[in-house]
C-alpha cells in the first residue's frame, strides 16, 4: 500500500511539578527549603529517513506523545527529562500545521535531505522548586511552580517523491515499461487502463557513473486537475522534478488522438501549477512496434516542435530509441536549474 497523506496529532510531554520540602537535620538550625524544580517534558520531532517510502505506518498510528518530565523531590533532587520523541518519515515529506479553529494549513517544514529534522512541539518547562526562592528575608518559602503542559497539534504530513524525471501521459501509455526498461523498478504492467495505482521511483544508470532518479506517475486523465482520477495525489509528485517527458501511445490501440493527447496532459500542468508546464520536456513517442500508421508520430512531431519540445520514436517493448531517449533525458537535466 503507498500512502502520500496522512493526519496525524503529536504533543510533547509537560514539565514535572516543582517541590516544597525542607530539611530535617539534626546539628543544621533552622534547616532549610530544599525542593528540587521539576524535570522539563519531552519535545516531539520528525526526522527524515531514507529507509521509508511511504506514510503508511501513520494510517494506522496516528497519535504520538512524547514522555512528560518527572517531578521534583526533597534533598534538592530535580526531577528527570522526558524523553524527546523522534519520528522518521520519508525523505521528500512535507509537514503542515492544522489550526484546530479551522482555517488554512501553515507549512513548517519540506524534509527534503536525509536526516533533516524539525521540532513540531516543545515539550513543557519544569516547575521550580521552593529552594530556588530562599532569600535573606524568605528563609522558609513554602512556594513552588507547577510544571507548564506541553503542546498538542494536529499535523498534515504529504509524501512528495523526489526525482530528476517524471513520466506522465494517459493511462496505459506505456510508462510502467518505460521505466522497467530503463531502471530496476518492477511496476505492474497490464493491457488496461490505471494498471498503476501508485507512483514508482526508479534509478537510471548510465556509463561513467552517471546515474538520475526517474518517477513513474500513475496515468493522468483530463480533468485531473480537479482530483478527477486521484489527479491531485499524482500531480504533486511531478512538483520537485526537473525535467517532464510526455509519454504517448502512438500505436492508435487507444483510439484517442495523439495531438489531442498531448495537449490534455500538458492543459492538466498547466491548470494544477502553472510552472509544471514550463519545466523543461520531451516528447516520447510509444509503442512505435505496434503502429498502424507511422504518420501519426510525425503528426505529434509536427506539433511539439514549434514549441521547442524534441521527441523520441520509442518502443519501450522491444528497446527501440530508448537509448536515444535516456541521454537526452541527462541532457536536459543537465541544463536544467534544480528547483528549491
Amino acid at each position: 500500500m503507498f500512502v502520500d497523506e496522512v493526519e496525524i496529532r503529536v504533543a510533547s510531554g509537560a514539565g514535572g511539578r516543582g517541590c516544597i520540602a525542607f530539611r530535617r537535620e539534626k546539628y543544621v538550625p533552622r534547616g532549610g527549603p530544599s525542593g528540587g524544580d521539576g524535570g522539563n517534558g519531552g519535545s516531539v520531532f520528525l526526522t527524515a529517513s531514507p529507509h521509508l517510502n511511504t506514510l503508511v505506518s501513520f494510517r494506522f498510528h496516528p497519535d504520538f506523545r512524547a514522555e512528560r518530565g518527572q517531578h521534583g523531590l526533597g534533598s534538592n533532587m530535580h526531577g528527570r527529562r522526558g524523553k524527546h520523541l523522534v519520528i522518521k518519515v520519508p525523505i521528500g515529506t512535507v509537514v503542515y500545521e492544522l489550526p484546530e479553529s479551522g482555517g488554512e494549513p501553515l507549512q513548517i517544514a519540506d524534509l527534503i535531505e536525509s536526516g533533516a529534522r524539525v521540532r513540531v512541539a516543545a515539550g513543557g518547562q519544569g516547575g521550580r522548586g521552593n529552594a530556588r526562592f530562599a532569600s535573606a528575608t524568605n528563609r522558609a518559602p513554602r512556594r513552588a511552580d507547577p510544571g507548564m503542559p506541553g503542546e498538542e497539534k494536529r499535523l498534515r504530513l504529504q509524501l512528495k517523491l523526489l526525482a530528476d524525471v517524471g513520466l506522465v501521459g494517459f493511462p496505459n501509455a506505456g510508462k510502467s515499461t518505460l521505466i522497467s526498461a530503463i531502471s530496476a523498478a518492477k511496476p505492474k504492467i497490464a493491457d488496461y487502463p490505471f494498471t498503476t495505482l501508485t507512483p514508482h521511483l526508479g534509478v537510471v544508470a548510465l556509463d561513467d557513473d552517471r546515474s538520475f532518479v526517474v518517477a513513474d506517475v500513475p496515468g493522468l486523465i483530463e480533468g485531473a486537475h480537479r482530483g478527477l482520477g486521484l489527479g491531485h495525489q499524482f500531480l504533486q509528485h511531478l512538483e520537485r522534478t526537473r525535467v517532464l517527458v510526455h509519454v504517448v501511445d502512438v500505436s492508435g490501440a487507444s483510439g484517442r488522438d495523439v495531438v489531442e493527447d498531448f495537449d490534455t496532459i500538458r492543459r492538466e500542468l498547466r491548470l494544477y501549477r502553472p510552472e509544471l508546464a514550463d519545466k523543461p520536456a520531451i516528447a516520447a513517442a510509444n509503442k512505435m512496434d505496434a503502429a498502424a500508421d507511422a504518420g501519426e508520430a510525425d503528426r505529434l512531431d509536427a506539433h511539439v516542435a514549434p514549441l521547442g519540445i524534441p521527441i523520441h520514436r520509442i518502443s519501450a517493448v522491444t528497446g527501440r530509441g530508448v537509448a536515444a531517449l535516456v541521454e537526452d533525458m541527462w541532457r536536459h537535466l543537465q541544463g536544467s536549474v534544480p528547483d528549491a
